[in-house]
């Protein structure tokens, strides 16, 4: 069993298009969308946006249906000139970027002493996505950072803050909280994001143009990926 995680219904669909023999089975008020891609068998549940959705539907997911590995797809906003709208980021170090502990020595983003700063993806997961990127000429991509916090990113000022602080090619609100919690229920995983729009003061006009087109891509390399 393979668990992927999406925080948006454009996202749910651009994945399950490809399951079959999908049947739904309801933990609390969570649908996970069980069903085959290939020949593995999936749970994709839609946990809704923000860390702490994300985190409890990862439990949720680990405690009901002990994935193998869990994947977090679906979009993200643009921090650097390196990805371009459309464009796969594959996270190799995912952080909170609004994560603070400075006043007490840490440093921003820093959990704990057994999380550390960045969390880091499965790097057999990561090199097996980027794979992908490298064999299929029609998706472009790099693996990179990943910067998550509970706010959606408008200001371009913050994020060239974000991208200078942490090295972080792109900004969402969920990758994090599930990197943390797979991180210590010791669940292999990988954080993987298209770029939907990027922070200019109004683009949630490009994300709501750009959305099903990224969740697209991401589903894309999302089943090659899985497929292998």
């Amino acid at each position: 069993m393979v668990g992927i995680i999406v925080a948006e219904p454009q996202e749910l669909e651009a994945v399950k298009k490809h399951m079959k023999n999908t049947i739904i089975e309801e933990k609390y008020d969570l649908k996970f969308h069980i069903g085959d891609i290939g020949n593995k068998r999936f749970a994709v549940v839609l946990c809704g946006m923000g860390k702490v959705n994300a985190a409890r539907t990862t439990q949720t997911l680990i405690d009901n249906y002990k994935p193998d590995y869990v994947i977090n797809c679906g979009v993200a906003g643009g921090l650097n000139d390196i990805v371009k709208i459309g464009d796969i980021v594959i996270g190799e170090k995912i952080v909170q970027y609004d994560f603070d502990l400075t006043a007490f020595g840490r440093e921003k983003g820093e959990v704990s002493d057994k999380v550390g700063k960045f969390v880091h993806s499965d790097k057999s997961l990561v090199e097996k996505a980027y794979g992908v990127i490298v064999r299929d000429d029609s998706i472009s991509g790099i693996v990179g950072t990943i910067a998550t916090a509970d706010r959606f990113m408008t200001d371009p000022e913050e994020a060239k803050k974000v991208a200078m602080e942490f090295g972080a090619d792109c900004c969402e609100m969920e990758g994090a909280a599930i990197a943390q919690v797979c991180f210590l229920d010791n669940v292999p995983f990988v954080v993987i994001r298209s770029i939907s729009d990027t922070p200019n003061n109004n683009n949630k006009v490009d994300f709501d143009e750009f959305i099903g087109m990224a969740a697209e891509n991401v589903a894309k390399l999302i089943i090659q990926f899985v497929q292998q």
